[in-house]
């Protein structure tokens, strides 16, 4: 079992039969050309890379927009040019899904922090500032690593594991998977068994 490349849908939600409402996230998986195949003899592990989304104007070299490496536990009987879909996944309980969050742009601590603010009156001029940004001064006399600042906030990748897999259409190649997915609608995501 490999993995594969999709489009987020966006968001809905199940009735179960209890009566509950289970929140989940839609997944477009077009199928996936085997790219490449990379063997343990010549290239030191066994793995796919995958094309998704082909290109109007495919070039010499290229002619899908995305590619992507997805590791294999042994030698594959699967060849180039064939054709990775969501039927593969009709077995799974769980995946792992990797996209790239929204971008929101340049933040303050307070937002990207959880930071709390300063104080209003009394002549106060520390509202939402990050305050003292070495510490003990005296000691190192450099603002230490890791330290939290504002900045940009977002639109990094963002891995999920675990994730439980409800429903697999394959008329439709979707795959229907619980709770939120990192991205905006119509980002790229990439799934893989967990």
């Amino acid at each position: 079992m490999t993995g594969i490349l999709g489009r987020k849908v966006g968001m809905t939600r199940i009735i179960a039969d209890d009566g509950g409402v289970i929140p989940v996230s839609v997944i477009e998986c077009l199928p996936n050309e085997i790219v490449q195949i990379k063997t343990t003899e010549k290239d030191g592990y066994p793995a796919l890379i995958l094309g998704f989304d082909e290109l109007k104007k495919p070039t010499k070299t290229r002619k899908h927009r995305h590619l992507s490496e997805f590791k294999i536990d042994g030698e594959s009987d699967k060849k180039k040019g064939d054709k990775v879909s969501v039927a593969e996944f009709a077995e799974i309980k769980s995946v792992k899904i990797a996209g790239t969050s929204k971008g929101k742009g340049t933040a303050g601590v307070i937002k990207r922090h959880n930071f709390s603010r300063g104080p209003e009156t009394h002549g106060s001029h520390h509202h939402r500032q990050p305050g003292s940004s070495s510490g003990a001064v005296t000691g190192t006399g450099r603002t230490p690593k890791g330290k939290k600042f504002p900045g940009r906030m977002g639109n990094a990748k963002i891995s999920k594991r675990n994730i439980p897999l409800i429903t697999v259409d394959t008329e439709k190649n979707l795959l229907v998977v619980k709770g939120p997915l990192p991205g905006s609608i119509g980002s790229l995501v990439r799934v893989e068994a967990s």
